[in-house]
């Protein structure tokens, strides 16, 4: 008897599925983490280890996240240097999701001694992001600001 796990897909893959955004209309920050990334040093075959960390508005689609997830498990045995895999990554989501902003920060673990940050960005052109508002905070001791 196959049950829904049988059905379903666990093998890496390089393809995004999206869904339609249900707040279109409105500018809002979706934030993803991905602690488990893996890739190989292109030099080396050692396992380069990171956190991703994915910052978007979305504009009509959004990323499904198993998809994602097999997604980022597909670079597992492949070899890319840092900044290359950064950046196709966030090439890929962009042309899948052609959202309105999208950052994504990859945040590689030491290796010789040396810790690499990249950082990725896409603006759809003629977005402008909505001013920030700062609030302040209520200090419920002494009911004042």
């Amino acid at each position: 008897m196959l049950t829904s796990l049988d059905k379903m897909s666990t093998l890496p893959n390089k393809t995004l599925e999206t869904f339609p955004n249900p707040q279109s209309a409105r500018d809002y920050h979706i934030h993803m983490e991905i602690p488990e990334f893996t890739c190989l040093c292109p030099k080396t075959g050692q396992p380069d280890f990171a956190t991703l960390i994915l910052d978007y508005i979305a504009d009509e689609k959004c990323v499904e996240l198993k998809s994602l997830k097999l997604y980022m498990w597909s670079f597992r045995e492949e070899g890319h240097f840092h900044e290359d895999v950064t950046n196709r990554i966030l090439d890929d989501l962009v042309n899948a999701t052609q959202p309105r902003f999208m950052r994504l920060t990859a945040k590689f673990y030491v290796r010789g001694g040396i810790f690499t940050n990249v950082v990725a960005e896409h603006r759809k052109a003629g977005w402008q992001p909505a001013p920030f508002v700062e609030l302040s905070r209520f200090d419920t001791q002494s009911n004042t600001r």
